[in-house]
Formats: structure tokens, C-alpha cells, sequence
């Protein structure tokens, strides 16, 4: 019997993230996942500001742009009937997106689709001590009071394994089946529309011009009805065509039918050759609770919701990261086990109110009033809330405020400022990565943190505060304080001085850690 602290099931964004983030916390731990390999299908293209944001101080900033670098000259979404006729631009015919938020945020959006990050994702984890092992079929799920037993079987070889895991992240997608051995039921509106996606090659450099984040392609004359998007791939395309599962199957789409269908889109009668395929749901809901022992849901497993506004993949993500830090915590003894408890408290409520936003965001945008989307994407990006017992004095009400929070109050994510960092110029989330870091400009303070295993940084001494926003967005005098988790959110804040900074830091340290 194999043994690990972590096993992972499911080897798409949500699973490869945790994996990295485990391994970046430098715990061990197997992935699992059933398909022969990462992808080809361009699917979840874009990476917000807060998901590069996570990425940088792990050095992934770079290759993930360059990733993205076939999508760059892209933006807006036109509707037509067939790409050779004429297009109408729903909204934005030009680059008019935020990409870059400096005043916000070092994290810049990018177009990346998992076919191109996710291999990033699985070389840096496994460069980093993760054992991830495609073409592997999670049989069975067995957790007790003290682990979880799993059966996985190579489905080249037919070779069973038993892996004994301290935890189990279910990281399998919709169709996953560990939600559903747990009794965990998701709860929403259920499956909106059944989709094939498909990949294919074909030379359109006559046809397209300008390319649009996406097409809406249909209307009255129009042979075939979908969604059409370009490829990180030279000459290779995306298409996404429902169908009604009363009336047919992912199987009746062959690749002949396939490749008509891609021609009746393009307008003309070109050579296509279909390179991948796969059917997918369009639903949402959300899972009633995530955790149950020791078994976590992260990703598709735990949240569903259409796609619009990169708001999915990002999730996942997300989840994983600030589910990453805590079991690092628990596993390397320095937490109790009531810290993973606030997983669930801080990234279901988010994940509940981005449901409801994103199924009326697609209402309005595909509607006759594209203006009434409720989005607000910098707000839904950047200012997610928590409240849970992993923070110390969080007074908000709500998932989101009227605006991003910059006043470095416990459960926001830490106010955006440039430093000086040993003659580079960083953002202070480039500090937030693998441990708990306290910020203050008295080295009172800076003192007791070092003292408590605590990375701890003089804002004029340590790092230097490059536009003087420091003052603003943390609003502390002097002699106060901030102390930030491992995943960027403000964890506890001193407003002034203390006779006792050790004491006080531990206190705050031991509510946090549970």
C-alpha cells in the first residue's frame, strides 16, 4: 500500500493548481487522472489579475504571458451567421478591457486557455516534488476517521493500486462521481444546455481579419448554431455546438458530421480536419457544503455556473490555493484541524453569489440589453470578502462591497502596493506565497514576528514603499500593524503600538490557525 499526505483526483486546472500549491508548501502529493494527457481543446481562456496574481511569486508570471501570446491582438465578441458574411460586434470591436489594473494590482489579465497553462501548471508541479499520473482511474474513495483509502488502476496496464492519503482533494468536474459517494448535493439550477466542443484544423487567414475573443454564430439563414473561437495553435479553431441528449448523443457528432458543421460555420467549403472532440454541460449549482472529513471538493466538483467573464476556471483555482495553505498548516502540525473547516466558510459564499451573477450576466449579454449586465468584473476579481474563525475582527457584511476594499481590514484581500524589494520593483502579493508575513513600520513589531517564525517586513527599511501608497491603503500609524496569510488576505491588524507585541501576534496566530 502506497501512502501520501495528499492524493488528488482530477488532472484539469483545479487538480494540477492544487498540486502545485501543495508542492509549493512542500508536501507531498499524488494526482490522479483518468484521460491519457493534458487537453488539446482550448477551453477556460483567460487568467484574471488575481490568478496571475498567485502565480508570480512562483515564477509562472512569464511563461504563463507567453502563453498567452496567440490571443493578445484579440478582444471583443461579434454575432453573425457565418464567418464570411458580415459581423456585428456585440460589444467591444476594439481592445477596451482592463488588462492591466496598477492601481490595483500587479496581476495583469491574460487570454491563456488551459490547453496552454495547464502544461505550465504540470511541469512546474512536478519540477516541484508532485507525482502526477495520467491515464489513472480513480476506482473508489473510502474515507474513516483517520484517512482515506483509494483504489486507482492503470487503464494502459490494467495494475491496480491501493494509496492510503491523508486527505483527498475531489478536483474530478462536474461529472465527477466523489461528490456523489459522499451524499454532498449540489443544489441550483441544474443543467441548462449539453454541448460537443471540438478542435480542428483549417486556414481561415482569408476570412478572419480581426480576431474576436469569440463568435455567436446563427441567426435567421444561418445551416449551423454555436459558439466559434480561435486556438492557441496556428490554423486550429474551437467550436461549441448543443444538442438536445433526448434526441442524440455525443456520439452521433462523428467527425465527418463535425467537419460539415465547421464549414456550414466558416461559410465556405474548406478543407477541415478534426483534431479533438469532447461533450461538456452547461449547468449550475453549487455543492452544500465542501468538506466532508477529509475529503475536499475544489473546482467543477464543488461550483458549476455558465462561462462568462473567465469566472470558472479562475475559481478553481483559487480555491485550490486557499485550500493549498491550510492543509500545508494541518499536515505540517502547525494549525489544528479546525483551520480546514474555513475552507468552505470563505469560498462557498463566493462561489454562491458568482453563480447567481454570471447565469444573469449571460441572460443580459445574449439578450436584447447587453448593457444590463450586472458584472462587475474588477469588483468580482479583486474584491471577494471572507469571514471565517481563520481571521481575527473581520466586520463586513457580504461576499462584496460597494467597491475593492483598501484599508487592509481582516478578511479582504491585502490592499495592492509597489515596493522595493532589494533593488527590484515587486507588488506586496509577491511577498504572500508560503507563509505568514506581518507588515508594519515599526520594528517593534517586525521583531516579535521574526521572533514567532513569522516573515516579517519594516515598510521603509525591509521594502521600500516605491509610490508612497502604503500610508492609504493601510491606514496604520506608525506604530501599527498587518498580518497576511499565506494566501494574500488580511489575517489580523494592530492599529497602533503594544506593550506586548509577542504576545499579542501569538494570540492572533493561534485564533487564526484554530
Amino acid at each position: 500500500m502506497e501512502t501520501t499526505p495528499v492524493l488528488i483526483v482530477g488532472g484539469g486546472y483545479a487538480g494540477l493548481a492544487s498540486a502545485l500549491f501543495l508542492s509549493h508548501h512542500g508536501v507531498p502529493c499524488v494526482m490522479v487522472d483518468r484521460h491519457y494527457g493534458i487537453s488539446i481543446l482550448g477551453r477556460a481562456r483567460g487568467i484574471n489579475q488575481r490568478t496571475l496574481e498567485i502565480y508570480r511569486p512562483l515564477g509562472l508570471e512569464q511563461a504563463v504571458k507567453e502563453a498567452g501570446r496567440p490571443f493578445e491582438d484579440e478582444s471583443g465578441v461579434a454575432r453573425c451567421v457565418t464567418l464570411d458574411g458580415e459581423w456585428q460586434w456585440l460589444w467591444g470591436g476594439d481592445d477596451e478591457s482592463s488588462r492591466a489594473l496598477p492601481e490595483l494590482t500587479a496581476g495583469v489579465f491574460g487570454l491563456a486557455d488551459q490547453s496552454t497553462v495547464e502544461p505550465i501548471l504540470a511541469e512546474t508541479a512536478r519540477k516541484a516534488g508532485a507525482d502526477l499520473r495520467f491515464n489513472t482511474q480513480c476506482l473508489s474513495v473510502e474515507p474513516d476517521a483517520d484517512g482515506v483509502t483509494v483504489v486507482t488502476e492503470d487503464r494502459a496496464t490494467g495494475e491496480r493500486r491501493t494509496i492510503r492519503a491523508g486527505y483527498v482533494i475531489a478536483a474530478d468536474g462536474f461529472r465527477g462521481r466523489i461528490r456523489e459517494q459522499l451524499g454532498i448535493d449540489r443544489p441550483g439550477l441544474g443543467v441548462l444546455r449539453n454541448f460537443v466542443s471540438f478542435t480542428f484544423r483549417a486556414d481561415l487567414s482569408g476570412i478572419i481579419e480581426k480576431k474576436a475573443l469569440f463568435w455567436i454564430i446563427g441567426g435567421p439563414g444561418a445551416t449551423a448554431n454555436g459558439a466559434f473561437a480561435s486556438h492557441a495553435l496556428p490554423d486550429h479553431w474551437g467550436v461549441g455546438v448543443t444538442y438536445d441528449p433526448a434526441e442524440e448523443s455525443p456520439d452521433d457528432y462523428t467527425d465527418e458530421r463535425l467537419a460539415d458543421i465547421a464549414r456550414q460555420m466558416i461559410g465556405r467549403d474548406l478543407p477541415v480536419e478534426i483534431v479533438g472532440k469532447a461533450a461538456w454541460v452547461e449547468a449550475v449549482g453549487v455543492a452544500e457544503r465542501y468538506r466532508d472529513g477529509r475529503v475536499f471538493l475544489v473546482g467543477d466538483a464543488a461550483h458549476v455556473w455558465p462561462a462568462a467573464q473567465a469566472m470558472g476556471a479562475n475559481s478553481g483555482v483559487q480555491d485550490a490555493h486557499n485550500l493549498a495553505w491550510k492543509l500545508a498548516a494541518v499536515i505540517n502540525g502547525g494549525a489544528s484541524d479546525r483551520l480546514l473547516d474555513t475552507y468552505e466558510a470563505e469560498r462557498r459564499p463566493v462561489a454562491l453569489e458568482l453563480a447567481d451573477l454570471t447565469v444573469r450576466s449571460q441572460q443580459a449579454r445574449f439578450g436584447p440589453n447587453p448593457e444590463d449586465d450586472p458584472v462587475d468584473p474588477i469588483m468580482c476579481i479583486l474584491g471577494q470578502r471572507y469571514r471565517s474563525t481563520a481571521m481575527v475582527g473581520a466586520d463586513h457584511e457580504g461576499v462584496f462591497g460597494e467597491t475593492v476594499q483598501q484599508d487592509a481590514r481582516p478578511g479582504t484581500r491585502a490592499p495592492h502596493v509597489w515596493l522595493d524589494h532589494d533593488g527590484a520593483r515587486i507588488g506586496v502579493h509577491d511577498l504572500f506565497h508560503d507563509a505568514f508575513v506581518l507588515l508594519s513600520a515599526s520594528p517593534a513589531w517586525v521583531e516579535a514576528a521574526r521572533a514567532a517564525g513569522v516573515r516579517g517586513y519594516q515598510v521603509g527599511q525591509d521594502v521600500l514603499d516605491v509610490e508612497g501608497a502604503w500610508p492609504g491603503r493601510y491606514r496604520l500609524d506608525g506604530d501599527g500593524a498587518v498580518l497576511v496569510r499565506p494566501d494574500g488576505y488580511v489575517a489580523w491588524r494592530a492599529e497602533g503600538a503594544s506593550p506586548d507585541p509577542r504576545g499579542d501576534l501569538a494570540a492572533a496566530l493561534g485564533t487564526v490557525l484554530g
